[in-house]
């Protein structure tokens, strides 16, 4: 059956050394040290080791040929974000990026679709880069982090921004990044094994607690990493909203529980009994096919759990393909 897969990343191959044009900071920039490997640079420090099919389309299609995968929507990675810049700097970045993702699509209509990034440094930058993304890149959404320089996503400075998204009908796809506790728990890549699902949570709840997804109810928003640790802690969560409403209830007054079934994940949790906990959690009609490609920690063979599980041919063509599909309209 059809296969969309909504987590994957892509960096343009060619991209400026904005460390040395700006002057300070942590932009990545590659270093082509040897035939389809380059290194990404980081400032002046090395990041991470990357192949070809992190840049290269063509490379891109083989992989998915050879995985059964049909679509990639495609997002930069997050340490592109550069919500920690100068905001007409964080703009221009932007701008760059996601030209770059809109030249993928447009080569490869059946194979790409594209998902902006936008300056959430400065609110009225990220609104006209979001608004250009929708309305002239015609993308269908935007990809954000799971905070914003370590500010929740229910502070109110982002509610004009949730505005204008609901009004531009626009998806949004919210990975983790700049993990809680990151430098104090290094060692044993903690911060993607323990940091990530939790920065998830974290970004779920701010939305939930802050009232965000109660105000702006046609957001449409979706969480990767199967929404991270939120669904195997909701009980938790709503326990804690029951017995301490002075703490946790201050912005609305709703029940957790009563969102799950109104935002979309993806599928990647890794083994059948997170997945069960996710179907019986976020539901069948809000679950996703998503293989954070290229990378080591995602699904190498997009949808093969699902694909492996005792499901319903309708609920795996929903997971497959008609949840993506309803989520990016």
């Amino acid at each position: 059956m059809k296969k969309i897969d909504i987590h994957t990343h892509i960096m343009p191959e060619k991209i400026p050394n904005w460390f040395e044009k700006f002057g300070y900071g942590d932009f990545i920039h590659l270093d082509h040290h040897k035939p389809c490997c380059a290194r990404m640079m980081k400032g002046d420090k090395f990041f991470r080791e990357i192949e070809s099919n992190c840049w290269e389309p063509k490379d891109r299609i083989i992989d998915m040929s050879a995985t059964d995968v049909d679509i990639q929507v495609l997002s930069t990675i997050p340490v592109l974000f550069n919500y920690w810049a100068k905001p007409s700097e964080g703009l221009e970045t932007a701008r760059f990026l996601n030209d770059h993702i809109c030249s993928c699509v447009t080569n490869h209509p059946d194979k790409f679709i594209g998902l902006g990034t936008v300056p959430l440094q400065d609110i009225d930058l990220a609104i006209k880069e979001m608004e250009r993304c929708i309305k002239e890149l015609k993308m269908p959404g935007i990809e954000i982090g799971s905070n914003i320089n370590q500010l929740n996503l229910s502070d109110k400075k982002f509610d004009p921004f949730w505005e204008a998204a609901q009004d531009l009908n626009c998806s949004i796809f919210i990975h983790p990044w700049e993990m809680m506790g990151e430098n104090e728990m290094m060692k044993y890549w903690l911060p993607w094994l323990v940091g990530m699902p939790a920065e998830t949570a974290r970004a779920i709840c701010s939305l939930i607690f802050g009232g965000v997804m109660e105000k702006y109810p046609n957001l449409k928003f979706a969480f990767a990493h199967g929404g991270g640790s939120f669904p195997a802690t909701v009980g938790r969560v709503e326990h804690g909203w029951k017995v301490r409403p002075d703490l946790c209830a201050i912005d609305n007054p709703v029940n957790p529980r009563d969102y799950l079934g109104k935002f979309w994940v993806d599928s990647l949790v890794h083994d059948e009994v997170s997945f069960d906990v996710l179907l019986k959690t976020v539901g069948a009609d809000k679950i996703c096919v998503g293989s954070d490609y290229p990378f080591p920690l995602g699904e190498h063979r997009p949808g093969e759990l699902v694909e492996s599980m005792d499901m319903s041919v309708e609920t795996k063509q929903k997971i497959m393909f008609k949840n993506a599909m309803n989520w990016l309209k």
